[in-house]
């Protein structure tokens, strides 16, 4: 079970976790005009995408449910264009979530 984490808290737990796992964290908070990835990494021989919820309490429905068709399209897009400037779309990606509740934390590798 893990505290009540939020918005720059969710994060930095979510790079600390990846860290743990061998993960090389690239960038956080990359933006873009059609969207933004929380945390871009390099894991397993991929270049990772991992989007972060933090959800605690019902009344905002469970993390993964936060996730919603719309912002996997953006994050999707804002993927293309990091692709576009850092080497491009030759090399394996994953896109995955860190889900983190009061039942604690999630990590979901091909999330969508």
């Amino acid at each position: 079970m893990i505290g009540h984490i939020s918005g720059k808290g969710g994060e930095n737990f979510a790079e600390r976790f990846l860290i743990d796992r061998g993960a090389e964290i690239l960038e956080r908070n990359f933006r873009t005009p059609v969207g933004e990835i929380d945390i871009i990494a390099r894991m397993e021989g991929r270049l990772v995408f991992v989007e972060v919820k933090a959800r605690f309490g019902s009344e905002h429905g469970t993390p993964g449910e936060a996730i919603t068709a719309k912002q996997k399209r953006r994050i999707r897009r804002a993927a293309e264009m990091y692709l576009k400037d850092h080497g491009g779309t030759a090399q394996p990606v994953r896109f995955d979530a860190l889900l983190l509740s009061e039942d604690g934390v999630k990590y979901v590798k091909s999330a969508f």
